[in-house]
């Protein structure tokens, strides 16, 4: 495989659609890593992703997938990485036997031993028709058929939205079995922070087509707190210790950048840990300042 030492590196990616514009988007998936893309329904997650596949184009920007620039090694691209979309992209009257003969003559590294140990593993039917699967069914199938021509890099746009908690678990053991021999990597958009927190490495934050917070999944959770105080005391909070204000009916909870330096800065106050969901809320509001549940 070749050397690259990020499997994705998005850089100042811009697309303007009429009411939504992509503005200006950054980051980097380190390979050998998890990172979690989350943001609300509309934030832009899906335009990234079709932009990496250069499903759409791109304004401005830069983008490269294992090393490689998205538009001019396409091709080579698309051969050495796996999608895997909310929906079924596969045709009802189809079955899982149908799909490796299709996959076999699309992909050079195509496994069908790979793909029948995942089709056991799954309990998935080899002849019946898609059509009749359940969602959860129909997901496996897809990820089956994503880890079966040794892709280097997964891409997951909402999988796992609307599986039932039993499957998503079995389904994040398995990326986490994906990603052991530390030479793949996986990029995974939803919206359900708690399947991230329990696998990802790193998360970006996007809201509204914005870059909200991007980094190490644990530096994040590890700066970020929440204070609870009084109306009164809420000014004698820096504001550029403030995220966003949660307003409420016994006073104010408060979402800090640096949980660390606020201990000492405002000692008698009591600082909660702030889950995924929280910095994400939070993020959100930050335009606002202040804001009501």
């Amino acid at each position: 495989m070749a050397a690259y030492e990020n499997a994705i590196e998005i850089s100042g990616v811009t697309k303007k659609y009429s009411g939504f514009t992509l503005d200006n988007i950054s980051f980097n998936v380190p390979k050998g890593s998890i990172m979690g893309f989350i943001g609300q329904n509309g934030a832009g997650k899906t335009t990234t992703i079709r932009s990496l596949l250069n499903i759409i184009s791109i304004d401005e920007g830069e983008i490269k997938l294992l090393g490689l620039d998205h538009l001019r090694n396409e091709q080579e691209i698309k051969e050495r990485i796996s999608v895997v979309f909310d929906e079924l992209p596969f045709h009802d009257v189809l079955s899982a036997k149908d799909m490796a003969r299709i996959f076999e003559g699309i992909y050079p590294q195509w496994d069908n031993a790979v793909y029948t140990r995942y089709l056991e593993r799954f309990g998935l039917p080899v002849k019946k028709k898609i059509g009749e699967f359940s969602k959860g069914m129909k997901m496996k199938l897809q990820i089956a058929c994503a880890l079966s021509h040794n892709a280097e890099l997964l891409i997951m746009d909402e999988a796992t939205t609307g599986l039932d908690p039993v499957v998503r678990d079995e389904i994040l053991h398995i990326f986490m079995e994906y990603l052991r021999d530390g030479e793949r990597s996986i990029l995974m958009s939803s919206h359900i922070t708690s399947d991230l927190e329990k696998i990802a490495d790193s998360v970006t934050f996007i809201d509204k087509g914005r870059l909200l917070i991007s980094g190490y999944k644990d530096d994040i959770l590890e700066s970020h707190g929440i204070l609870k105080c009084g109306r009164a005391e809420l000014g004698s909070i820096a504001a550029e210790d403030i995220v966003s204000v949660r307003m409420n009916a016994y006073g104010a909870e408060v979402m800090l950048r640096d949980r660390q330096s606020a201990s000492y800065k405002y000692s008698g106050a009591i600082i909660d840990p702030a889950s995924l969901d929280d910095i994400m809320l939070y993020y959100v509001h930050k335009d606002e300042r202040e804001w009501t549940s």
